[in-house]
């Protein structure tokens, strides 16, 4: 059972992989194909993805238990929407143009 599991994953990581590869356009992402959004396909997405999780990492870690709601929100809550602005509209123009999908290997 655990083995028949296994293959069931590397053919489905395998043929996310390539899917990820085929990208003649030169998109840093790609369109997800579950749900709605975008998953990394080049070096400079994942760079973009792991500046934008080490700053709201750096953003959160500045509040505690005793920090005032003001401070929260200016030194938190704040820049996290920011960054998640400036992550979304650098998908949008480094990315496939998103759509809602449900799985499905193809091209348009």
């Amino acid at each position: 059972m655990i083995a028949g599991g296994y293959n069931v994953w590397m053919n489905i990581f395998k043929k996310y992989s390539q899917y990820l590869r085929d990208n003649p356009e030169g998109y840093w992402f790609k369109r997800k194909l579950y749900g709605w959004g975008w998953t990394p396909a080049r070096w400079q997405g994942w760079v973009v993805l792991v500046v934008y999780i080490i700053g709201v990492m750096a953003f959160a870690f500045t509040i505690d238990e005793n920090s005032p709601s003001r401070e929260v929100m200016f030194t938190g809550i704040l820049p996290i929407i920011l960054l998640t602005i400036g992550l979304i509209r650098i998908c949008y123009k480094k990315g496939e143009k998103p759509r809602w999908q449900w799985g499905g290997f193809n091209k348009e």
